[in-house]
């Protein structure tokens, strides 16, 4: 493993990109990491991708990474299906990563972004959009990044786009080409005033947000839609599901229809970039009172304190990373 010595960077607007980049198996200069214009998965969007979250812990002199190796696990998944080969495994991916948020050394909650794509064709592989014969490459970058949903509650749309079919696009992966579907969602909400949007599925039901997932409360359960409904499974989607278990709260995983959510008693949104997010607007009607409802604030408030490690991690979800910026000694091109 090569090092390259790296400047500050943070570009104008946007979340703060930080110094140190792992590309390609070598940390570098964000600034100077690049790729060519003939990128496959620029071309074509076969890329896979994911997102993860660093926490602050109580003192500022550590990080907590929320569910690293299930994120990465979820990762080479997601690689497998789109032929991205890499020479890595799960524990290879978290100890660069963890090594990279050393070298980083930033007190401030971050958002770990791992890339796998299709990089260039392979000599005598014949033209076309293809995954066998096309190299592979993976970077994993991060940024600064802290709680972004508007502290009220977010006012959402149901789109007028549907959530691809699992037979269309791969759903249950984190496929680069298939967010264009979430984009084009979102632009929409946003045109008309609101914050995010959700997408039905082709059969009419619940499937979830741009990028989130989706739940709903009724009385004294929560409902969510199940993986049958082509939505990915997200892991904070899980965590919820397993915090709910916690304080006798029952889940049902089933079809949702749209009209659940508009008479239901709370609704809210899960997902690494937002955490659990309270939804107080759907289609125009408030939901509830159009206030953050119990349910979502307490389960707001546990999922804050384990990231945080302020509740104990008896499932091991944390990993904790000292924030040295010396190089780990041990760490080594022989081991990743």
């Amino acid at each position: 493993m090569t090092t390259t010595p790296a400047p500050a960077y943070a570009p104008a607007g946007g979340p703060a990109v930080t110094t140190w980049s792992w590309h390609e198996g070598s940390f570098m200069s964000t600034a100077e990491a690049r790729v060519p214009l003939t990128t496959q998965a620029l071309q074509y969007g076969t890329g896979v991708f994911e997102g993860i979250r660093a926490y602050v812990l109580p003192g500022g002199r550590e990080l907590a990474v929320f569910r690293l190796d299930d994120h990465y696990r979820r990762f080479l998944r997601s690689c497998r299906l789109l032929r991205i080969d890499l020479p890595y495994d799960a524990d290879d991916l978290a100890r660069a990563t963890v090594e990279l948020l050393r070298r980083n050394a930033t007190a401030a909650d971050t958002y770990i972004r791992p890339l796998g794509y299709k990089l260039s064709m392979l000599a005598g592989t014949r033209p076309g959009v293809g995954l066998a014969g096309v190299s592979d490459a993976v970077s994993v970058s991060t940024f600064l990044m802290g709680h972004y949903a508007p502290p009220g509650g977010l006012r959402c749309a149901v789109s007028s786009w549907r959530r691809p079919a699992d037979g269309v696009l791969p759903v249950r992966a984190k496929v680069c080409g298939g967010y264009v579907n979430s984009a084009l969602a979102l632009d929409e909400a946003r045109a008309a005033g609101l914050d995010d949007a959700i997408l039905c599925n082709e059969r009419g039901q619940v499937a979830e947000a741009t990028t989130a997932n989706v739940f709903a409360v009724s009385g004294n359960r929560l409902v969510t839609p199940a993986a049958t409904a082509d939505i990915l499974e997200g892991i904070t989607r899980d965590t919820v599901r397993e915090l709910a278990g916690d304080i006798g709260l029952a889940c049902e995983v089933r079809d949702v229809q749209r009209s659940e959510l508009l008479v239901a008693d709370e609704v809210f949104l899960t997902g690494t970039g937002l955490g659990i997010a309270p939804v107080v607007e759907l289609a125009g009607r408030p939901i509830g009172d159009g206030t953050p409802g119990p349910v979502t604030r307490l389960l707001s408030e546990r999922y804050t304190a384990l990231v945080r490690g302020e509740l104990d991690d008896d499932r091991g979800w944390l990993t904790r990373v000292p924030l040295n910026p010396a190089p780990a000694p041990h760490l080594t091109e022989e081991t990743l």
